[in-house]
């Protein structure tokens, strides 16, 4: 074992002590961390998969390892967790006693300190003003606590929206996971200083548009006001951010004020590749974590990927780091189940491919080891971006105007559970990335005749690139619409019943799209004459909205628009 990791396990010892017996006395105990701090963390055993899928659907389950699933409790989970029954144990956190504040803005860009909240802004504002042709700041939203959830873009071209794939990286979405939050903004900083320098930087700012969100969830990081003294895992509604995420299975989940804002801010974008960062474990996360028993069609390259970000890891920390599960890598739900997760929501929603990075055992990552997480962390940041430059990259076009066409890419026998992607709007590009091998793509898009493409040879770390010209359907444009659905309510900011016409009886494809053309939900279903189709709307941001309906038998279509309110 390095010395560095001697130092940690000796700190363990000192910042965590473990009460054991579940009584009045150790109740009592629990109920007070949690008035003092907010929040309480315990660990109970791990017996089953069935146990554990139980507790996790009820509760914030943080990691499992030995045997033991470790929890964090808010004052809203309390009872519910002591009536269960279950013996616990209390791990009470002395961590904060190592988030050493920044005293200046020139200490915090350091990267050793943790900076104040308003030390954070001047940061990220100050990256604009140092790089203004590489960098430019946005945001995500605004958080209940009126702060403002950050995001810097980097590219070469920076007010430009290129014919790029998009990346995203984003951290803290969990305010009590800290050591990510000062990794991200020492990448930011990394990036802009080395670009001119470091030909392997230059390669992915001039070839990608990178988006950095270094805290995803102000409000609970900086509970008690400019500084990290006591923060917490939830939102300051009490929601856990990455439990708070529409679930495909799961429609009574409720979604999180910062994640409508996020949901939002991802639509505009078309991320190919992206990982959210976390702490109190030490591993690659990777979908699915909401089903046992169902693997993505790219199970294969989400391991791969997984693999390469811990093993470069290894290769740069010694022994003893990021070694959880499978040598620092999990398919989530291997590890423990998780509904309402951020990266099963853009894995599955919206097409993209996402991971969780657990960079630290310690949550409170201590302000004397954000150093060694950048040591070990760096090239591995840069090489999983990097993923977005292989694979295959297309253009689709209109063979006719060549104007850009929104196609579904569908690979042929390999898709499933909406494994898809799509090309934009603005450019008709896409990026598939996939585990070597040859595939077959089809092309499909409203108006548009069918294409099939075989035999595209995927090679590891290189890239296939294709154009696709797809020809107007001109047969479809004599089937007359039947006339518009009846709607109501509408406008509406939960459910809406959408009454056929009688043509469009039977099963139904149905497609709904914003103004942008980007389509926000796809999905099959079955029409009655005369009963309403009812769909939920409420994961929808408030705007205006067009819906199709086809018959898939015949062809018919209805279309109609709708308004959906926040």
């Amino acid at each position: 074992m390095p010395r560095t990791f001697i130092i940690l396990s000796v700190y363990l010892m000192f910042c965590f002590s473990v009460s054991y017996s579940q009584d009045n006395r150790n109740d009592e105990k629990l109920r007070n961390i949690i008035r003092e701090f907010g929040q309480a963390d315990v660990t109970i055993p791990f017996t089953s998969r069935i146990k554990a899928d139980y507790i996790s659907r009820n509760l914030s389950v943080y990691a499992s390892r030995n045997k033991q699933l470790y929890i964090s409790l808010s004052e809203g989970d309390l009872e519910w967790f002591l009536n269960q029954h279950i013996d616990y144990q209390v791990i009470e956190n002395y961590g904060a006693k190592g988030l050493v504040t920044s005293e200046s803005v020139g200490q915090a860009v350091e990267w050793d300190t943790y900076p104040t909240y308003t030390q954070y802004d001047s940061i990220m504002r100050l990256f604009t003003v140092q790089y203004p042709s590489l960098c430019q700041l946005d945001t995500v939203g605004y958080t209940i606590y009126n702060k403002l959830v950050l995001v810097l873009k980097i590219s070469d071209n920076v007010t430009s929206n290129e014919n790029e794939p998009e990346v995203f990286y984003s951290s803290s979405m969990h305010g009590d996971e800290t050591g990510g939050f000062v990794l991200m903004l020492r990448f930011i900083d990394y990036l802009l200083k080395n670009y001119n320098t470091d030909p392997r930087v230059k390669k992915l700012v001039d070839n990608l548009e990178i988006w950095i969100n270094p805290l995803a969830n102000p409000d609970g990081t900086y509970l008690t006001g400019n500084t990290i003294s006591t923060p917490v895992r939830r939102n300051a509604q009490g929601y856990d951010l990455n439990r708070s995420f529409p679930d495909p299975m799961d429609p009574t989940i409720v979604v999180a004020k910062e994640n409508l804002d996020m949901i939002k801010f991802m639509r505009k974008h078309n991320f190919v590749i992206s990982a959210n960062f976390h702490g109190g474990a030490e591993v690659v996360n990777y979908p699915w974590d909401r089903w046992y028993s169902k693997y993505h069609a790219d199970d294969a390259w989400f391991l791969n990927i997984s693999r390469d970000y811990a093993d470069t890891v290894h290769y740069y920390s010694g022994t003893g780091y990021m070694t959880d599960e499978d040598n620092g890598v999990t398919r989530g739900a291997d590890w423990y189940v998780v509904y309402g997760g951020r990266q099963d929501y853009i894995t599955w929603e919206l097409q993209g491919r996402e991971v969780t990075i657990e960079l630290d055992a310690i949550k409170l990552t201590p302000a004397a080891q954000l150093g060694l997480l950048w040591l070990y962390n760096r090239n591995s940041l840069l090489g999983y971006i990097e993923n977005a430059l292989y694979g295959i990259h297309g253009l689709v076009r209109d063979s006719a105007t060549y104007a850009p066409v929104m196609a579904k890419v569908f690979i042929s026998g390999h898709d499933k559970d909406s494994s898809h992607v799509y090309s934009d709007t603005i450019h008709g590009a896409f990026t598939r990335m996939l585990a070597p091998g040859t595939y077959t793509l089809t092309f499909s898009a409203e108006g548009y005749k069918s294409k099939v493409i075989t035999d595209v040879d995927v090679l590891a770390r290189q890239r296939a690139d294709l154009i696709i010209d797809l020809e107007a359907d001109l047969t479809n444009i004599e089937i007359p619409l039947p006339g518009p659905p009846k709607i109501y309510p509408n406008p509406a900011s939960g459910m809406i019943n959408f009454v056929l016409p009688g043509t469009m009886a039977g099963e139904i494809s149905v497609v709904i799209t914003g103004n942008s053309g980007k389509i926000m939900r796809e999905f099959n279903t079955s029409n009655t004459i005369g009963v309403p189709v009812i769909i939920d709307v409420s994961r929808l941001a408030g705007g205006s909205y067009i819906i199709l309906f086809r018959n898939i038998a015949t062809g018919s279509k209805s279309q109609g628009r709708f308004v959906v309110i926040k």
